[in-house]
């Protein structure tokens, strides 16, 4: 899977203003200068690139946008964006792990706070994702956002013949990691499931690995897969929703059926811990 799952929400976001009639021209910049190029790269400098674009465009009396990654808790984007700027979907607030407990638990909320400020005082529409940050924001925030944009971008497809038991994505990433069961996939290989793995590669016999590859090829092995494994980090990742339209079954722990509020038909609610359940 090439790219971000916040560039796939970008372009999900720019898909939906196409069907609403919206006329755009989206800008690409392209740097000769490697050492430039590796900065801008990088994924916290980015945002303030495109925020210094949106503010050319907008002295030249263009209509501006901020579409791509828009984390709540970075409030300088909200507070250096010009006015009136079209903001994109509103990402954060999954679950964390120890690794980052203090910076999640404490910090985060602050600067969830901050930026609720901004966005109230400039009078920002507002996309969410998910209403995974609904439990931080006020009353008032709350009667004039829209969330679960990406929920409702999801339909159904036709369902194809199935020859994969288990397609799960897999990040070698500390926050990410700690939310993967490797007991489960073990487990599952133990019972002779056939288990395929996109992203990045994981060493386990029997295991087959993809790696990272682009969205089309992605929804072939999606549109053939029996089953995958939802993550407790966010049960409606974009990877999971993807899933869930190519009619794959989510396998989800028991104790985590309290999470379950959409396509409720699409989950499997099992016990991890005894994995026979499947059998």
């Amino acid at each position: 899977m090439k790219g971000t799952g916040e560039g796939q929400l970008a372009n999900k976001f720019l898909e939906d203003l196409t069907k609403k009639n919206y006329r755009f021209k989206i800008i690409k910049k392209k740097y000769s200068n490697n050492k430039i190029k590796n900065l801008l790269n990088f994924r916290y400098m980015t945002p303030f690139v495109g925020i210094f674009f949106c503010w050319k465009y907008f002295l030249q009396s263009k209509r501006v946008g901020y579409i791509n990654y828009l984390p709540f808790w970075n409030f300088l984007i909200f507070l250096l964006l010009p006015p009136k700027t079209l903001l994109g979907p509103i990402t954060g607030g999954a679950n964390f792990n120890n690794n980052n407990f203090l910076i999640r638990k404490y910090i985060f909320p602050i600067c969830y706070k901050i930026s609720e400020i901004i966005v109230n005082l400039r009078s920002y529409k507002l996309l969410f994702s998910t209403e995974l940050l609904k439990k931080y924001l006020s009353n008032k925030t709350k009667k004039k956002s829209t969330f679960n944009f990406i929920i409702k971008q999801f339909l159904y497809k036709k369902k194809r013949k199935k020859d994969i038991d288990f397609l799960i994505y897999y990040r070698n990433h500390k926050n990410k990691k700690s939310f993967f069961s490797y007991k489960l996939i073990k487990n599952l290989l133990l019972l002779n499931f056939k288990v395929n793995i996109v992203g990045d590669k994981l060493k386990l016999p029997s295991l087959i690995n993809h790696n990272f590859i682009n969205n089309k090829n992605l929804e072939k092995l999606q549109s053939r897969t029996r089953y995958t494994v939802t993550s407790d980090e966010n049960t409606y990742s974009l990877y999971t929703l993807e899933c869930i339209a190519q009619n794959v079954k989510i396998l989800i722990n028991k104790s985590d059926k309290k999470k379950i509020k959409y396509f409720k038909k699409s989950f499997i609610k099992i016990n991890f811990d005894n994995i026979k359940e499947l059998s």
